[in-house]
C-alpha cells in the first residue's frame, strides 16, 4: 500500500486534528482565534526580557549573563524574573466560562429594571385611584403633605433646629477665652451652663 500524496485529503484531515484548528480555518490557512504567536501582543523589549528569563530557567544562560544582556544589575534581574514567573502563574489561573457581565452592562440592566418598576408602580397607583373613585372612597392624603389642623387649634408648631455645632463653638471659644463677638460679628455668647 502506498502512502498518500502531500496534497491528499487524508493528510489535511490529520493536520487539522493535530493542530486543533476548526476545519474552515485550516482550509483557508487562517490562524484560529486567540492564537497570537508573534510576541503575544507585547513590545520588543518585553519579548526580549521574556526570552532571556526563559533561557535562564532552561539552563541555557546564567542569571549574570542574562542581567548583562539586559543591561541591568543582577538583583534587578531577579526582580524581573520573579515578576515574569508571577505573571505566568497568574495566567495559568482557570478562567470562568461563558459571558462575563461587566459593570456597564449591569448598570444598564438595572436602569431598565428601575424604569420598568416605576411604570408598574404608576400603573398600580392609577388602578387604586380608579377603584377608590368607583366605590366612593376619599383619596388618602399624600405622605409628604403637611397635616391639616383641626378646627379651633393652631396647628403643628415647627421646631427650631438645634445647631449642636454652634453650641460646641461657643463652649470652645469660652474655654479659650477669646471674644465670641469678634468672630461672629454679634454680641458675646454666654458660656454654656455646667449642667448641659
Amino acid at each position: 500500500m502506498s502512502a498518500p500524496l502531500a496534497g491528499s485529503p487524508a493528510i489535511d484531515t490529520a493536520d487539522r486534528t493535530n493542530r486543533r484548528m476548526p476545519p474552515r480555518a485550516a482550509a483557508s490557512g487562517r490562524k484560529p482565534r486567540g492564537s497570537n504567536s508573534d510576541g503575544f501582543g507585547a513590545s520588543r523589549d518585553a519579548q526580549r526580557r521574556a526570552a532571556l528569563v526563559l533561557e535562564v530557567l532552561a539552563g541555557v544562560r546564567t542569571p549574570a549573563a542574562a542581567a548583562e544582556a539586559l543591561g541591568i544589575s543582577l538583583p534587578r534581574y531577579y526582580q524581573v524574573e520573579a515578576r515574569a514567573l508571577g505573571g505566568l502563574v497568574a495566567a495559568c489561573e482557570p478562567r470562568p466560562t461563558g459571558r462575563q457581565a461587566n459593570t456597564e452592562q449591569q448598570l444598564a440592566a438595572m436602569g431598565r429594571r428601575c424604569a420598568r418598576l416605576e411604570r408598574e408602580h404608576a400603573r398600580a397607583q392609577a388602578l387604586v385611584r380608579a377603584v377608590q373613585r368607583s366605590i366612593g372612597l376619599a383619596a388618602p392624603e399624600k405622605p409628604g403633605a403637611p397635616a391639616k389642623a383641626r378646627p379651633g387649634t393652631k396647628g403643628k408648631r415647627t421646631r427650631r433646629p438645634a445647631a449642636r455645632a454652634l453650641r460646641a463653638v461657643r463652649a470652645l471659644r469660652a474655654a479659650s477665652g477669646t471674644d465670641a463677638a469678634e468672630h461672629s460679628g454679634s454680641e458675646p455668647i454666654a458660656p454654656p451652663s455646667p449642667l448641659g
